[in-house]
């Protein structure tokens, strides 16, 4: 019927007196959009908190209590994945090879630290597969981020911004290692890491991340694509003046619709809901500030980079640059993601992340 409306001509409207049906349909739908996105919202928002909780339940200086909530949600997985044989990572599927796959990985607890204005809950999707497989992931809030409650008018620096990752690898056991994983800005935070504890990480891996040379800015790897745009000009509504207008900003935080297409332009709708209310403003100055990298820390480690192919903020011209300017021992690509390959194709990141942890 809402069809034979739209292909009718105005003259059959006004005879036919259509036109207020039309006008009575077209505000039911508005109205029932309109309660479809606000239950997507609430759910979404559910599912943050959620994550919240999940994330606090994870105790760095406490393996052993990692190791039982991974052992009881795995548990419950199993059950549920009976019904989902088709997918490729669920334990019914993988149980048998489990075991000799788990022989070859070294290095089983993965670190994933968010990119710029996300936090821990970003990688739910990537932490229940890494889970699924046995090993033992665990996602972090940097300083401003997530649920931590720090202003971010007060981190000024990397090592500000940093802090919670290296507080979690200070307190690791000496022999103790893990895979270090850096979404987009979240990349200079694990290069950060490198350069102080090359000893506690084994690999760093860069998801379409901020990989740069010793020298450079963060802000660098976006400038080509976002630094002439309006979003950061002095009259940008993205910038905040946390210490007042006569100061400098002090952070950002991109308005909705340019989230929408530098970061999210394949995500499920779902997890762009769930990011729209979970995500917090970027602290300016970690993003402006030079790291400084050696050849005897940072220069030892085995960096591995993750390109994806459908990357608005961050094209893959950038980031193949990145990658011929400072390379990696290995490089992988995954096709139809955008830059948050953990909501786009969290599956496709997760074989990858396997691959990675199996390479000797």
């Amino acid at each position: 019927m809402g069809n034979k409306f739209i292909c009718m001509s105005k003259k059959d409207m006004k005879n036919g007196g259509i036109g207020s049906k039309s006008k009575r349909g077209g505000s039911i739908s508005k109205r029932r959009s309109s309660m479809e996105e606000e239950l997507l919202h609430r759910q979404a928002l559910a599912m943050a908190i959620q994550q919240h909780q999940l994330s606090q339940r994870f105790d760095s200086n406490n393996n052993g209590s990692m190791s039982r909530r991974i052992g009881s949600t795995s548990s419950r997985r199993r059950g549920a994945a009976a019904a989902t044989s088709s997918d490729p990572f669920s334990p019914s599927t993988n149980a048998k090879q489990l075991p000799e796959f788990l022989e070859n990985i070294k290095t089983k607890k993965f670190v994933l630290v968010h990119g710029e204005g996300f936090g821990a809950w970003c990688w739910y999707k990537s932490i229940a597969l890494l889970e699924e497989s046995g090993l033992l992931p665990i996602a972090l809030d940097l300083s401003g981020s997530g649920i931590d409650l720090t202003d971010i008018k007060d981190v000024n620096t990397l090592a500000d911004y940093s802090k919670p990752l290296v507080d979690f690898l200070q307190k690791l056991p000496e022999d103790d290692k893990v895979i270090l994983v850096g979404h987009s800005s979240g990349g200079a935070c694990v290069s950060y890491a490198l350069e102080h504890f090359p000893e506690k990480i084994s690999k760093a891996v860069y998801l379409c991340a901020t990989m740069v040379s010793d020298g450079q800015k963060p802000f660098d790897v976006f400038a080509e694509e976002l630094g002439s745009a309006e979003l950061f000009s002095p009259e940008s509504k993205s910038l905040i003046y946390g210490n007042g207008k006569d100061n400098p900003p002090t952070g950002f935080m991109f308005e909705k619709q340019h989230m929408h297409g530098l970061y999210f332009n394949q995500s499920p709708s779902k997890d762009v809901a769930l990011a729209m209310v979970s995500m917090r403003p970027i602290p300016l100055g970690p993003m402006m500030e030079k790291l400084s990298l050696s050849s005897e820390k940072y220069g030892t480690g085995r960096r591995f980079y993750i390109q994806s192919l459908d990357d608005h903020a961050l094209s893959p011209d950038v980031q193949e640059k990145l990658v011929r300017e400072n390379p990696p021992e290995g490089v992988f690509k995954i096709k139809g993601s955008d830059h948050c390959p953990f909501f786009s194709k969290p599956q496709s990141l997760h074989k990858i992340l396997l691959d990675i942890a199996q390479i000797a």
